[in-house]
């Protein structure tokens, strides 16, 4: 499961976040892709794609295939799952296990991008929504079996917002590929995009003021605290619930009054969509394992799968910040694009060496520093 979300400071400046969960970890990478970097995509029986970079990234990027002895892992393996451009631009990943399926045929001399490199295409050619939806009506896509998942035909949507607010969906739904102007700029997993907006009709009732107070008869009742406005919310994990609730939070959470405040805003909401190992549980005999993502197994040492929270990221698309926080950290870690723009070489650094623990400020408490 995933969930991804926009949010706008008082000041109109926009952000983005998402969590991905999936029941394992995998070896994801930290990686800085400079505008100038050269990569190829290829589809089996069509020309190859080159790619030239003309903006920078700031990306996590996962191999899409098992690197053996004689064929070890090189960068041009790293597919971007999360990432954010110079211009502002983000692209994110989200599972939709409903994407594969037959796809329309292409003319044999034309090339063709993988939608594994769909984030690479996305971040280093545009600057905008805009640019990605009028490119990709022009450009032809296709679902390839990704190695790493055992061979299922990438499983997944994908979602571009940009320094204006401007969000987009672009889904892949038994094979055909649609695109959608997301008003809400929230996402999720499956059904497809468009049920999860028409599920909303069923949530108009929602606001984020508490009625506090009733009168029955002649007893009156009163709450003892704060938040009954929430209690309509559905409250499931499920893609479903949680594209509900992620709706409820960009839209009425407060307006931040600068731009390190909307970092925390968003961080805070992303939160409430945060699971922890165990929460929810799954046992193959019961037709799971994989949860969302086939090909995800667990190991024979395992009784169930549980999906939990690999990493959260959160975009400052006016600043260009990146930050990322794993299962395993406290706090976040930051990446600043503006400061990576004298860089002519990729760089890359494992998620799992990122600096996991809290602030220790016992001799902060105790006086020593001053």
């Amino acid at each position: 499961m995933c969930t991804s979300l926009g949010y706008k400071d008082a000041a109109g400046n926009a952000y983005f976040g998402r969590t991905l969960e999936l029941t394992m970890d995998l070896p994801y990478q930290v990686v800085h892709f400079p505008a100038g970097f050269e990569t190829t995509s290829e589809v089996p029986d069509h020309p190859a794609l080159k790619l030239t970079a003309r903006h920078a990234i700031l990306a996590v990027t996962m191999p899409y295939r098992v690197p053996t002895a004689t064929a070890p892992m090189t960068i041009a393996d790293l597919k971007i799952l999360e990432g954010l451009n110079d211009q502002g631009l983000t692209f994110s990943l989200l599972s939709y296990p409903a994407a594969g399926g037959t796809q329309k045929s292409v003319d044999a001399t034309q090339a063709v991008l993988s939608a594994s490199d769909l984030g690479a295409w996305a971040l280093g050619q545009f600057a905008s929504v805009a640019e990605v939806k009028a490119a990709i009506a022009e450009q032809p896509v296709m679902l390839q079996p990704l190695g790493l998942l055992k061979g299922v035909e990438s499983p997944f949507h994908y979602v571009v917002h940009d320094a204006t607010g401007a969000a987009l969906v672009i889904e892949f739904d038994h094979g055909a590929m649609k695109l959608y102007d997301n008003p809400v700029g929230v996402m999720t997993n499956g059904p497809k995009f468009d049920w999860h907006l028409t599920n909303l009709d069923n949530y108009s009732f929602l606001s984020n003021v508490d009625q506090s107070s009733a009168t029955f008869g002649s007893y009156k009742a009163v709450q003892p605290d704060s938040g009954i406005a929430t209690a309509g919310l559905p409250s499931s994990n499920t893609s479903v619930g949680r594209f509900v609730r992620a709706v409820y939070y960009a839209q009425f959470t407060e307006k931040a009054a600068s731009p390190d405040l909307a970092v925390q805003t968003v961080a805070h909401i992303l939160n409430n969509f945060d699971r922890p190992r165990g929460v929810s549980i799954d046992y193959p005999s019961q037709g799971g394992g994989h949860m969302e993502v086939e090909g995800l197994a667990q190991s024979d040492s395992e009784a169930y799968a549980t999906e939990f929270t690999c990493w959260t990221s959160l975009s400052d698309l006016a600043r260009k910040l990146f930050f990322v926080r794993d299962y395993r950290s406290l706090n976040y870690t930051c990446f600043d694009l503006n400061a990576l723009s004298g860089s002519t070489l990729p760089s890359i650094l494992p998620l799992q060496k990122l600096p996991g623990g809290a602030i220790d400020a016992t001799s902060a408490l105790m006086g020593k520093g001053r």
